[in-house]
């Protein structure tokens, strides 16, 4: 694992911000729960390079290339569809039903606010 827990896992270049133009790359970052940082082995949030608009289903396609380990963590492998208990938030707000292919906030695709993908908690 890297060390330090501080800040995004890699350095955002300043011509990859803030881009919603199909086509081009915005630069997102995504906070995910720590059973699956410590499978990624990565030990804090990542930021990843999105080409087009930049939607859920698109964040999470990037994750998957760049962490094959994370397949079918998030989503099902069959169905594509989001797992049971997994939910989606940005800038406060739950995104786990809307469309997957919906664009995300402005906030986040510009990298001032994160993706968070949080695994509930179930019991009673």
């Amino acid at each position: 694992m890297s060390g330090g827990g501080r800040g995004p896992e890699r350095a955002v270049p300043p011509s990859a911000r803030n881009s919603e133009t199909p086509g081009e790359t915005s630069t997102v970052r995504i906070a995910l729960p720590e059973h699956l940082r410590t499978l990624a082995q990565v030990d804090r949030e990542l930021e990843l390079d999105v080409h087009g608009p930049v939607t859920v289903m698109a964040v999470l396609d990037v994750l998957e290339r760049e962490h094959p380990v994370l397949r079918g963590t998030i989503l099902q492998h069959d169905t594509r569809r989001r797992r049971p208990f997994v939910r989606f938030f940005a800038v406060g707000r739950d995104l786990s039903h809307a469309p997957l292919e919906a664009e995300l906030p402005e906030a986040v695709v510009s990298g001032l606010e994160p993706l968070v993908v949080i695994g509930a908690i179930a019991g009673g």
